[in-house]
């Protein structure tokens, strides 16, 4: 009787925790949802061609998804836009055609539009490069839940921008409804954008 017992307790307990656990059976999502989503600030940013870009009024694809970066990132950045041009090269015609990837730059004092647009082509030149007053960047970036503040100057010279790293997926309705972090593959990426698109 006690061993029934302990044995009904143990399965309640793992019940719930194979809920949580990120498997990838079912199509399950690697990011996470967002309910209620982030809101999408409608504020125009400037795009590499120097033409107005608001991610809720110029974005027209059901998902695009979004990273606040710098191209003088030592790390992080290069690593993230590597495994989102890896994973759009991963979806088929139908699921690219469906898809934008916008790089908002936070250190717009050095990324110019040619910068951004050079830095953009190493990775896929169908990327949208977006840049504009820092305080306008940290206005658009706060709703989605990413920070963004300017460093101490390097020995170099130069200075670190610290920024948020999570990409966010903003759907056909103009809402930040998943986010991923920085770690995400390729193949995870493009797995959910499949499975979000479809």
């Amino acid at each position: 009787m006690r061993s029934s017992r302990l044995a009904a307790a143990l399965v309640a307990l793992l019940v719930p925790l194979a809920a949580c656990g990120g498997g990838d059976e079912g199509g399950a999502l690697h990011g996470t949802e967002l309910d209620p989503p982030f809101e999408v600030s409608a504020t125009a940013l400037t795009d590499t061609d120097g033409q107005p870009y608001s991610l809720t009024d110029d974005t027209d694809k059901p998902l695009t998804l979004v990273f606040f970066g710098y191209t003088h990132c030592p790390d992080i950045c290069q690593t993230v836009m590597s495994n989102l041009a890896t994973a759009v090269n991963r979806l088929d015609e139908q699921d690219r055609d469906r898809v934008d990837v916008v790089f908002v730059t936070t250190d717009p004092a050095r990324d110019t539009s040619d910068v951004l647009d050079r830095y953009l082509e190493h990775f896929d030149p169908s990327f949208i490069g977006l840049t504009g007053a820092l305080d306008t960047i940290v206005g658009v970036a706060k709703p989605m839940g990413v920070g963004v503040t300017q460093g101490d100057k390097l020995p170099s010279g130069g200075y670190d921008v610290t920024h948020g790293t999570t990409i966010t997926g903003v759907d056909g309705d103009d809402d930040g409804t998943i986010y991923w972090s920085e770690a995400t593959s390729s193949a995870d990426f493009a797995n959910d954008i499949h499975t979000l698109l479809n």
